[in-house]
């Protein structure tokens, strides 16, 4: 008698099965990493944004108290306040603590992000 040597058709089955689920779970983490990266790139083109906001103002020398809002050519939302800072420690120096903030709205995918940078900067006291 002669022998077969082969799968069986169930054998085959079971390994398209296995094999599927596996490139169906791969598939998925592909996906994941593709949208991390895609928030990653969000994030750090909002960060450079707001850096070279922040760098602009410093760069202006006006810290005068004030609040201010405007909107970016890329589309970013940017709110600027400065105020003076630890007013009661430094009352007796011939400088001014000032704190800047400066806080960048984007939209990364569905959700609105925001990312917010804070410095002091010291000024001559204004008589």
């Amino acid at each position: 008698m002669k022998t077969q040597r082969g799968f069986t058709l169930l054998e085959v089955l079971a390994a398209v099965a296995v094999l599927g689920m596996a490139l169906t779970v791969i598939m998925q983490l592909f996906s994941a990493n593709l949208g991390g990266i895609t928030a990653s790139d969000s994030y750090l083109a909002a960060s450079m944004a707001a850096d070279a906001k922040m760098r602009e103002v410093v760069a202006k020398g006006d810290f005068t108290e004030r609040d201010w809002s405007e909107t970016t050519e890329e589309g970013y939302q940017v709110d600027v306040s400065i105020k003076p800072a630890f007013a009661e420690r430094t009352e007796s120096l011939p400088v001014q603590v000032h704190e800047i903030t400066l806080s960048v709205r984007f939209e990364s995918g569905a959700k609105e992000r925001t990312i917010t940078l804070r410095t002091l900067r010291t000024a001559a006291r204004s008589i």
